[in-house]
Order: C-alpha cells, then sequence, then structure tokens
C-alpha cells in the first residue's frame, strides 16, 4: 500500500509539472508571436513588449552587450528604420528547456524578408516570468 501512494503521487507531481510546462510554453510562445505580429505591422513599442521594461535587459548583438529596455528599443529604431528597414520577420522555434519554474531558455532563428535583402540568424533568449507573465530578460541575437 505505501508503495502504491508513492506511486500516486509521483504521478500527480509528475502531471502538475507537465501541465505546469505545458501552459508557459504556450505562454513564451504567444509572446514570440505577438513580437512577430507587431515587427511586421512596423510597431516597435508593441514588439518591445516582449521584454522586461527594465535597465537590467540585456541585449547581446554584433556590436555587443546593450543594457536596458530604451538602449534596446533604440538601437532597433536606429538599425531597422521605416517598412523597407523592417521588412518581414518569421521565427524557427528550435527548442524550449525550463530551467526552473520561472526562468526558461529559447533557442531559435529568425528570417527577414526585405526587398533588398534576406538577412537572418540565430538567438538565444532567457524568460523570466515576473508577476505571473514571461518576460524576456536576455537576448542574444546573431
Amino acid at each position: 500500500m505505501r508503495k502504491s501512494i508513492f506511486a500516486i503521487l509521483f504521478c500527480l507531481i509528475t502531471f502538475s509539472v507537465a501541465a505546469q510546462t505545458s501552459e508557459d510554453k504556450k505562454a513564451i510562445l504567444d509572446v514570440l508571436e505577438k513580437q512577430r505580429l507587431a515587427w511586421n505591422k512596423g510597431d516597435l513599442e508593441t514588439f518591445m513588449q516582449g521584454y522586461v521594461k527594465s535597465d537590467s535587459l540585456l541585449f547581446v548583438g554584433k556590436s555587443g552587450p546593450t543594457y536596458g529596455w530604451q538602449k534596446t528599443l533604440d538601437n532597433y529604431k536606429k538599425s531597422y528604420s521605416g517598412e523597407a528597414g523592417m521588412g518581414q520577420l518569421t521565427f524557427g522555434i528550435k527548442k524550449i528547456d525550463f530551467l526552473n519554474k520561472d526562468v526558461a531558455f529559447v533557442l531559435g532563428s529568425w528570417h527577414l524578408k526585405r526587398e533588398k535583402d534576406e538577412p537572418q540568424g540565430y538567438y538565444t533568449l532567457l524568460f523570466k516570468k515576473i508577476e505571473g507573465i514571461w518576460k524576456i530578460i536576455v537576448d542574444h541575437s546573431s
């Protein structure tokens, strides 16, 4: 009987963690989809809502590290001006790993289709659940 109680508890805990991860994975994918849609409308302000609005946000790109939400937004505006500069964005999600219940690692690819070129690359993101909402706290894109 003791073994069956442990087996039942193990199944309940396993199911609970799997359900949590499934919900959280969907929430993270929703953040990325909202970003993609905002980008493709040329709306950088809404795109940036996927990031934590903090001076501690870390973005690492080809020019090195940038700290802060506003500085990251300013860099996006400078690097991707207007509809021609932004193009149409697509993501390819390769992996989502939960490091704990409030932190997730995402590996993916990005592709911009623009009139004159089609830049593409990869990104790694750290998401953190802050007050129940998943936000990007680190973005390394190349």
